[in-house]
C-alpha cells in the first residue's frame, strides 16, 4: 500500500494474499475464495487473483489500507475482473468502505461510500453500477451503462472529480461521463411546479374547432348491417320449432361510419399551457457530493449463481494517469497472450470434437457395413438350399411313395 499524499494504492499480491483480506463472519456458510490465473491467462503469475470458487454462494472479503479523504482530489477506484465461467447471473463488482468498517461482520447491508463494477443476470441486466452514498441513502446512477459480458478479463476505472463530474472506462476507454447533479437524484429538484399557479379557465389549447358551418348529409345516416338480400328461408324450417325466421345480417356498403364535422383553425388557440416554475425552497446546492472522509476498506460483497470469477490488480488512487499507466502495465500486457490462449484453447476443442465426430461417424458406418454383410450372407445361405421334389409326399414304412403302392 502507497500511504503518499497523493496515491493510495490496493493492488493484488498474489502470495500471502489471505493475512490482506479478510472474509466476513457474518454468514457461517459465505462461499470460498482460491488464488487462480484461471483455465487461460496472458502470464501465469502475473494473471494470478481472486477466485469466486462454489456455486450459489454469497462472498464477502475486504482489505484494509490507511484511510484518507479525496477533498480537493480526483478519486480513482480501478479494478480488473474476469468472468471465465460464462456467469449467467452474479456480480462484479466492488465496495468503498470508511475505514470504521467491521470487516468480520461486513455484509449486505453494511453502509458502504461507492458501489462500482459489472453486474450481470440473465440477458436482461448487463449493466455497470455506480451507486453513490449521500447522507445515508444509496444512489443508483440513471444511466444504463452496459458492462462487457465475454469471457476475457477487464478493466474497470470509475473517476469521480472534485468539480463533481464522473466519468466510466472500460478497458481504459471511456464509455460514460457526467455529474453528480444531473446523473443522480441526491438533492431535490432546483425548480419546482408553482403551486400557485393554475391554468386559466379561459385558456384555449384546442389547435383545431369543429368547423360551424359544416353539416351533416340528409342521406348520411344508414346502418352499420343489413339483412342478407339473398337468403332465404330453409325448407325445412318450422316456425312452431324454430320460432320467425330471419335473414343473416351483412355489412351494408353505404354505411359511412360516425359523421364528424370539419375541422377548422381555432381563432382562439393560445397554445399548450405550461405550468410556471419557481425556485425549490428545499433545494440547497452541495458543492461536497463528491467528497469522502477516512476511505479506508475496499470491499467484495457478491452473489453469484455460478462462481469462476477472478478480481485482480485493484487500484485506488487520486491520480487519472497513473491509474491508467497502471491498468497497460497489467491489463494492459496481458491481455493479448490472454485471449490467445483462449483462441487456441478453442480451436483444440473444436478439433477434438471434430475428431470424435468423424470416429463416432466411422463406427457407426463399420456398423451398417457389418450389418449389410451379415444380412448378405444370410440370404446367400437360403439360396445355396435346393428344394426336396420329394417334399411333401409322406412314405410308408417301406420307402415307397403311398401312391404307387
Amino acid at each position: 500500500v502507497n500511504t503518499s499524499t497523493f496515491a493510495h494504492l490496493v493492488y493484488f499480491i498474489s502470495y500471502g494474499w489471505k493475512s490482506r483480506w479478510v472474509e466476513s463472519k457474518h454468514k457461517s456458510d459465505y462461499g470460498q475464495w482460491k488464488l487462480s490465473a484461471g483455465n487461460f491467462y496472458g502470464d501465469a503469475e502475473a494473471d494470478k487473483g481472486i477466485q469466486t470458487s462454489q456455486d450459489a454462494h454469497f462472498y464477502a472479503l475486504s482489505a484494509l489500507f490507511e484511510p484518507f479523504s479525496n477533498e480537493g482530489k480526483p478519486l480513482v477506484i480501478q479494478f480488473t475482473v474476469k468472468h471465465e465461467q460464462k456467469i449467467d447471473c452474479g456480480g462484479g463488482y466492488v465496495k468503498l468502505f470508511p475505514d470504521d468498517l467491521d470487516q468480520s461482520d461486513m455484509h449486505g447491508d453494511s453502509q458502504y461510500y461507492i458501489m462500482f463494477g459489472p453486474d450481470i443476470c440473465g440477458y436482461s441486466t448487463k449493466k455497470v453500477h455506480v451507486i453513490i452514498n449521500y447522507k445515508g441513502q444509496n444512489h443508483l446512477i440513471k444511466k444504463d451503462i452496459k458492462c462487457k459480458d465475454d469471457e476475457l478479463t477487464h478493466l474497470y476505472t470509475l473517476i469521480v472529480n472534485p468539480d463533481q463530474t464522473y466519468e466510466v472506462k472500460i478497458d481504459n476507454e471511456k464509455v460514460e461521463s457526467g455529474s453528480f447533479g444531473d446523473d443522480w437524484d441526491m438533492l431535490p429538484l432546483k425548480k419546482i411546479k408553482d403551486p400557485e399557479a393554475k391554468k386559466p379557465s379561459d385558456w384555449d389549447d384546442r389547435a383545431e374547432i369543429d368547423d360551424p358551418s359544416d353539416t351533416k348529409p340528409e342521406d348520411w345516416d344508414k346502418p352499420e348491417t343489413i339483412p342478407d338480400p339473398d337468403a332465404k328461408k330453409p325448407d325445412d324450417w318450422d316456425e312452431d320449432m324454430d320460432g320467425e325466421w330471419e335473414p343473416p345480417m351483412i355489412a351494408n356498403s353505404e354505411y359511412k361510419g360516425e359523421w364528424k364535422p370539419k375541422q377548422i383553425d381555432n381563432p382562439d388557440y393560445k397554445g399548450t399551457w405550461v405550468h410556471p416554475e419557481i425556485d425549490n425552497p428545499e433545494y440547497t446546492h452541495d458543492a461536497t457530493m463528491y467528497k469522502f472522509n477516512n476511505i479506508g476498506v475496499l470491499g467484495l460483497d457478491l452473489w453469484q449463481v455460478k462462481s469462476g470469477t477472478i478480481f485482480d490488480n485493484f487500484l485506488i488512487t487520486d491520480d487519472v494517469k497513473e491509474a491508467e499507466e497502471f491498468g497497460k502495465e497489467t491489463w494492459g500486457k496481458t491481455k493479448g497472450p490472454e485471449k490467445k490462449m483462449k483462441n487456441e484453447q478453442e480451436d483444440m476443442e473444436r478439433k477434438l470434437r471434430e475428431e470424435e465426430e468423424k470416429e463416432k461417424n466411422k463406427e457407426d458406418t463399420e456398423g451398417d457395413d457389418e450389418d449389410d454383410k451379415e444380412d448378405g450372407e444370410e440370404e446367400e445361405g437360403e439360396d445355396d438350399e435346393e428344394p426336396d421334389d420329394d417334399a411333401g409326399i409322406e412314405e410308408d414304412n417301406n420307402g415307397k411313395p403311398k401312391d404307387e403302392l
